[in-house]
């Protein structure tokens, strides 16, 4: 067994898992999970640098993931950064905060890297899944897509659409005007328009990160949020657009009610929820596959 720990810092969010690899076995006994929204990318797709609070808030988040992963004792650590700051013009500054707080510097992965790595995380252990598989992982910045068999990726592409990016872009009203998600909508179509990844060609569309697993939640319409409900869930494709529309539809305020909701996330998530919308009308399948295992721990197994 060895013991590792992953950090994912996105556009929205950075998370860490600490969890004990037997490769030989396959198997993982994860010790932590932990999430906290700093919103990194915030005004990146406007000024193209990252913002100095943002940076102050993702930095506080390092400090405390650096006691957890010394507590645990971790024997080894990778840090993965993907959509806002392979955008940003500053991000020499972060790279310097994230090396002084972790020993390590922050893998900017590409777009290809990081969904390869998504891919790798959400097909590890699904279970009984047709062929050919599309994971979709729709974070704050990008979208990636994917597309493989028997845990193979042999199509990816990472999109520019994200709940932040689009949410930013578009949503500006609270709630947000029909003009407005209608607008949003045909930014999304544009981009899927020309996207390489041949998604109708998918048997098992699986969606990973924040924006889908909450869209699950209100689906399933939980009480608090609930891994073990959310994680391999069968959702019936016109229950998660119906979600959907409620989701983008409701003010800020009504969503930060809603239980199972991040508060931190309330503001965003109406821009994923049009970007995920957007791509089920063009899958096949009629249910959706939900899974809490994503890049996160596609990092982590990289690490065995």
């Amino acid at each position: 067994m060895t013991r590792v720990a992953a950090i994912d810092c996105g556009t929205n969010s950075i998370r860490l898992l600490v969890t004990d690899l037997d490769a030989q076995a396959g198997t993982a006994d994860d010790q932590v999970r932990r999430m906290e929204i700093v919103r990194l990318g915030y005004g990146v797709d406007r000024t193209g640098r990252l913002d100095e609070r943002a940076l102050e808030r993702t930095f506080a988040a390092c400090d405390d993931y650096a006691a957890v992963i010394a507590s645990l004792g971790a024997e080894r650590l990778r840090f993965v950064a993907t959509s806002a700051t392979r955008d940003a013009d500053n991000a020499d500054v972060f790279a310097a905060g994230v090396r002084e707080r972790l020993g390590v510097d922050p893998d900017v992965v590409t777009g290809s890297e990081e969904a390869a790595l998504s891919f790798a995380g959400a097909a590890r252990d699904l279970p009984d899944a047709a062929q050919p598989v599309l994971v979709i992982d729709l974070g704050g910045g990008s979208t990636e897509l994917i597309l493989g068999e028997d845990g193979v990726a042999s199509a990816e592409q990472s999109l520019d659409i994200g709940s932040v990016r689009m949410t930013e872009r578009h949503l500006h009203s609270d709630p947000p005007m029909r003009e407005e998600i209608a607008a949003c909508a045909a930014d999304v179509d544009a981009v899927l328009d020309a996207t390489t990844v041949d998604i109708t060609r998918a048997r098992t569309v699986v969606g990973v990160a924040g924006t889908i697993t909450t869209v699950a939640a209100h689906v399933l319409g939980l009480d608090a949020y609930d891994s073990t409900r959310i994680h391999h869930a069968r959702l019936p494709v016109a229950d998660v657009l119906a979600s959907c529309d409620a989701i983008v539809s409701a003010s800020v305020e009504e969503r930060r009610s809603w239980p199972f909701m991040h508060p931190g996330r309330a503001d965003v998530i109406g821009g994923g929820a049009v970007i995920l919308s957007r791509l089920l009308t063009r899958t096949s399948p009629d249910v959706l596959v939900v899974s809490e295992h994503d890049i996160l721990d596609g990092i982590a197994w990289s690490l065995a």
